[in-house]
């Protein structure tokens, strides 16, 4: 158990995690609803998001998904890949958005452990993942890799 401002919450310290490991998500399927609120969250009201007439002239046929709403939902695919980390905090984001999602598109996550690295810190490390966002057709739309502060064991 991992403790957190006195709270104490389930997670794997950085020790438990090894190189290598790799995670696969279930599937989360995106709809016309998650765009709108995500537009109405974020203030992104682009035509390629909110517009279905002017799309159906667009190169993509239709409206898609928010590339920021794509790297949000794969986060929350993470915590469906694998059992929890004891994270203290997401420190670093390299990202590529790839191809479009659509509205009905059925997103997954496969996630690849690629590096870790102790800090100068004992209760912590730095893990790094590889991160793929694959549609239903098995499609690359989204890629990169991110960094995770991890609690370690102390003592």
């Amino acid at each position: 158990m991992v403790s957190y401002a006195g709270m104490t919450a389930p997670g794997r310290y950085f020790e438990d995690i090894q190189l290598g490991e790799e995670y696969e998500s279930p599937g989360r399927t995106v709809t016309e609803t998650d765009i709108v609120l995500f537009a109405g969250l974020s203030g992104d009201y682009n035509v390629l998001h909110t517009d279905a007439e002017f799309m159906k002239q667009s190169i993509f046929g239709e409206r898609i998904a928010h590339g920021l709403l794509g790297l949000a939902v794969q986060a929350g695919l993470f915590t469906r890949a694998t059992q929890a980390y004891a994270t203290l905090a997401f420190v670093g984001l390299r990202w590529k958005f790839k191809g479009p999602i659509k509205i009905g598109d059925t997103i997954r996550l496969r996630a690849r452990v690629v590096a870790k690295k102790e800090t100068t810190k004992p209760d912590r490390g730095l893990i790094t993942l590889e991160r793929k966002v694959l549609n239903q057709r098995g499609e690359v739309v989204q890629e990169g890799e991110t960094d995770l502060m991890v609690e370690r064991r102390v003592g």
